[in-house]
């Protein structure tokens, strides 16, 4: 009797256990009181809170210093996930997602879909499913105003420049290709997110902040003129949705829905509000061709 009172106990376990792993493979892994959702479209169309990462602390892409961030990345979150629901706004709740935390905050479901600056690269598809570009950004440099050293990528060498934690836009500069760009002999300096690179650039810890042009614009009119965005873009960085591997019903829906804002002049809006007027930095004008879904 004793024995098999102790394996019902453990099949009760086992039960519990395989139950749990399924709860596993929800989309997202918050917000929505415990319903069940295969994609985040399902989690949309039933109602659900949708569980968005954004960057926290990159000034007109994605900030918070209120009840929830704002900037450009925020608003065309709100408006992609607007256009999967109908034209109805969705529930959200807001997650911070550094660079270095978005692959596994998608895998173990602490966020549903991911709008952070995050570019679409060969190596990440293999992790994540990419709805996008929604718009596409360019690797350029930043450096302090007063600074006539650093006018080109190439005057880099020798120079101190930020790597910044889950970004590969240092290996642009240090590595050659097919992984890297130019294979400059520069020093890198560790920092936990853009924000920290550009507080070292502030205190002369550093000769230059390099990632996408959209990134260092806002820190640079946050700065209010304190640093100069050299206008020397060299990559094509597509902004891509994150989403968790496989959802690729999402992924297509979310695809629509960005031609759609790009077809009705909504992502023109929101790229003026928050980057119009910027010297040096060019916008996008049309939609980037999709990548696909697969």
């Amino acid at each position: 009797m004793h024995m098999r009172r102790m394996g019902a106990v453990l099949a009760a376990f086992a039960m519990a256990g395989a139950l749990t792993a399924c709860g596993g493979d929800d989309a997202g892994g918050g917000g929505d009181g415990g319903g069940s959702y295969a994609t985040v479209i399902d989690k949309i169309k039933g109602g659900g809170t949708v569980v968005v990462g954004t960057k926290w602390d990159q000034p007109s892409l994605g900030l918070k210093t209120g009840p929830e961030p704002e900037g450009f990345d925020v608003d065309v979150a709100k408006a992609v996930l607007k256009e999967l629901n109908g034209g109805t706004d969705v529930k959200v709740e807001w997650k911070e997602s550094a660079s270095s935390n978005r692959e596994p905050f998608l895998q173990n479901g602490t966020v549903d879909i991911i709008f952070a600056t995050y570019s679409i690269t060969e190596e990440r598809k293999g992790k994540v499913t990419f709805g996008g570009p929604y718009v596409i950004s360019h690797q350029d440099i930043m450096v302090r105003k007063d600074d006539t050293s650093i006018n080109t990528p190439q005057d880099l060498k020798g120079k101190r420049i930020c790597k910044a934690a889950g970004s590969n836009s240092y290996k642009r500069i240090t590595d050659p290709p097919p992984d890297g760009e130019l294979d400059i002999d520069a020093t890198t300096v560790d920092a936990a997110n853009y924000s920290e690179c550009v507080q070292k650039l502030n205190g002369s810890n550093l000769d230059a902040v390099t990632t996408d042009d959209l990134i260092l614009a806002g820190f640079a009119k946050q700065a209010g003129g304190n640093f100069k965005v050299l206008g020397q873009g060299f990559t094509d960085e597509k902004y891509g949705v994150g989403l968790k591997k496989g959802d690729t019903a999402t992924c297509e829906a979310v695809n629509t829905a960005i031609k759609t804002l790009w077809d009705n002049g909504q992502m023109k809006t929101m790229l003026d509000k928050w980057f119009g007027g910027i010297e040096g930095l060019p916008l996008s004008t049309e939609a980037p061709p999709a990548e696909g879904c697969a």
